[in-house]
């Protein structure tokens, strides 16, 4: 199988790439950065714009999107704003080029990371005493 990651060059999408090609699959990572240095072939996207990259998705078998912006920052206004831009952005793109392949993939898979738990100082958050966050976590509200 062929299957395109974009965005997978974080921790998420080396792990799936990794699995993927060592049984055997053709893996193909969509990524702001080209690259030669990964075992798999990375091809540059803006994860905004369609572009060459749109080609990969011809005969592909699989595309998986885990593009966005890092979670890990503080959650001011700008940084809420570009974290859900960057998510909404790459799916738009990667719905589009789906829309326009000749021979699109059969699945497409998306995902995106972002942290579930309140922003706080006092005590951190984990799976058994983490208190889940709200409002702090949407554009535009104090937090």
């Amino acid at each position: 199988m062929k299957i395109v990651i974009a965005g997978g060059t974080g921790q998420v999408g080396t792990v799936l790439a990794r699995a993927f090609q060592a049984d055997g699959h053709e893996v193909v990572i969509l990524s702001r950065k080209a690259s030669d240095k990964l075992p798999w072939r990375v091809v540059e996207w803006d994860a905004k714009t369609l572009g060459d990259w749109t080609g990969e998705f011809e005969g592909a078998d699989v595309v998986i999107n885990l593009a966005g912006r890092i979670v890990n920052c503080r959650y001011n206004d700008e940084n809420r704003r570009e974290i859900m831009d960057s998510r909404v952005n790459s799916t738009r793109a990667v719905g589009e080029a789906i829309l326009k392949a000749k021979n699109p993939p059969q699945t497409w898979l998306q995902s995106s990371t972002a942290t579930i738990y309140a922003h706080r100082y006092d005590a951190p958050n984990d799976e058994l005493t983490g208190i889940i966050g709200g409002d702090e976590c949407k554009i535009g509200t104090a937090g």
